[in-house]
């Protein structure tokens, strides 16, 4: 019983760890708060993809109201979250069948603008701000184009905790 008891300790320990690393990393005046415009990534960071809806349910238990967001109110939220693997990311073969189904000549890639035609018009829509993130991550300088294996290769990183 002990053991389990230890066991268990550890892994809270372990994903306390992980989630202070993934807030500090949004931390920029080393106050143990970030802005809540922030949160989303960080969530994502974690290998958490909640649903808009989700997200600002999410937002609104551990907001302050002045627009940050305090570890000590974020910490406990996500990790009951992580340990109950709530937001679960899409699965591979989903994301592969979505982005194929916009690529109709079977390219491999979209182009920017078509990519942002689609995520900003259709289901849960993005922003510019979140478009022009996403273009500016994901975009091959080279060629000017978005190839979704790396973008689904990232989203479906394995997240083990």
């Amino acid at each position: 019983m002990a053991t389990h008891r230890q066991n268990a300790e550890a892994m809270v320990s372990d994903v306390h760890k992980k989630i202070k690393a993934a807030f500090e990393a949004f931390d920029y005046e080393a106050n143990n708060t970030v802005d809540v415009r922030e949160i989303g990534t960080i969530i994502c960071s974690l290998g958490c993809f909640p649903s808009q809806a989700d997200l600002h349910a999410f937002i609104a238990q551990v907001e302050d109201q002045t627009g940050c967001i305090h570890l000590e109110k974020f910490l406990p939220v996500m990790t009951k979250v992580l340990l109950e693997k709530r937001f679960p990311p899409i699965p591979e073969d989903k994301l592969l069948q979505a982005f194929e189904t916009l690529d109709k000549e079977k390219k491999g890639y979209l182009e920017p603008e078509e990519l942002t035609k689609y995520m900003m018009q259709e289901g849960e829509v993005f922003t510019q701000e979140e478009m022009d993130e996403m273009l500016t991550a994901h975009t091959d300088q080279k060629d000017n184009v978005v190839y979704y294996k790396g973008i689904i290769d990232q989203l479906t990183l394995d997240s083990d905790l």
